[in-house]
């Protein structure tokens, strides 16, 4: 074992044991340069503070949001880059969790359809109609692309909201368009508008998707996802308590979800409505 060279000091294991780093993460920082012992003995052994550790400490919670090691340099560098950076990881974060709903979503339907479902050819509605639903899945296809990139322009930020809007016009122009993918139009269009920090569009098209859902008695996921929409809205909004109440409404309506998978993902979206804590 080394000998302690000063009593103050702290050998890898004591020191990571009070961060709540490992001590496999605390040689890693040093040889990044990320966080340096205050002493290397002749042995080569590590010597750190005790004051080091509430650095250590921020570390760990930065890397325990997967926060990028340039963007914590940039936090122990200087205290007022935290908020920013802190709001870009959530836009990541974001970002991953619509690719995996798109995801679920398209496991879904291969369980249920098979590997092989081509999209049909032709339609009875005729080939116009055909070139709008089209362009409205390819639009709606495209939205899901640009809210699972983690790294948006603003030029990106401008697309995905006007390609959400014409996807959900084109599904309007289709004759045998269903209540529910009318509403399910309004639901991408709130969640773009959600990501982008905009609440009252956001609540508009939310409030659109629970009417259509009640309008036309459709239930199942369809109606918990209206009422999660109206939860993100006004948690966006900062209104927390409303948040609540339509985040208690939507877990009601999961009760009546039919398929376990699909009901796992309202549950999952509810985790990740800004600001509000699990409560169930």
């Amino acid at each position: 074992m080394a000998s302690r060279p000063d009593e103050r000091l702290l050998g890898v294991g004591a020191f990571a044991r009070r961060s709540g780093l490992t001590a496999k993460a605390v040689r890693h920082y040093d040889r990044i340069g990320l966080l340096r012992p205050d002493l290397v003995d002749d042995a080569g052994y590590r010597w750190y503070l005790p004051a080091q550790v509430p650095v250590a400490r921020r570390i760990a919670t930065l890397r325990a949001v997967d926060v990028p090691l340039d963007e914590v340099r940039r936090c122990l560098a200087d205290d007022a880059t935290a908020p920013d950076v802190l709001v870009t990881q959530r836009r990541r974060l974001d970002a991953r969790l619509a690719r995996v709903q798109r995801q679920l979503h398209a496991l879904d339907h291969l369980i249920t359809d098979g590997l092989e479902h081509p999209m049909p050819d032709t339609d009875t509605t005729g080939p116009a109609a055909v070139d709008e639903r089209r362009l409205g899945a390819a639009l709606f296809n495209a939205t899901w692309t640009l809210l699972e990139k983690e790294n948006r322009t603003r030029e990106d930020d401008d697309a995905m909201l006007h390609m959400a809007h014409a996807s959900r016009h084109h599904w309007g122009q289709v004759p045998d368009v269903t209540p529910a993918h009318l509403g399910r139009g309004e639901w991408q269009c709130s969640r773009v508008y959600a990501v982008l920090g905009r609440a009252e569009p956001c609540l508009h098209h939310a409030q659109r998707y629970l009417d259509l859902c009640q309008e036309n008695s459709i239930g199942d996921w369809d109606l918990a996802f209206a009422y999660e929409a109206l939860a993100r809205g006004h948690a966006v909004a900062g209104d927390t308590e409303q948040a609540r109440a339509y985040t208690e409404q939507a877990l009601a309506a999961a009760e009546d979800i039919a398929e376990d998978d699909e009901r796992e993902l309202l549950l999952g979206d509810l985790e990740s409505i800004p600001g509000q804590p699990r409560f169930w």
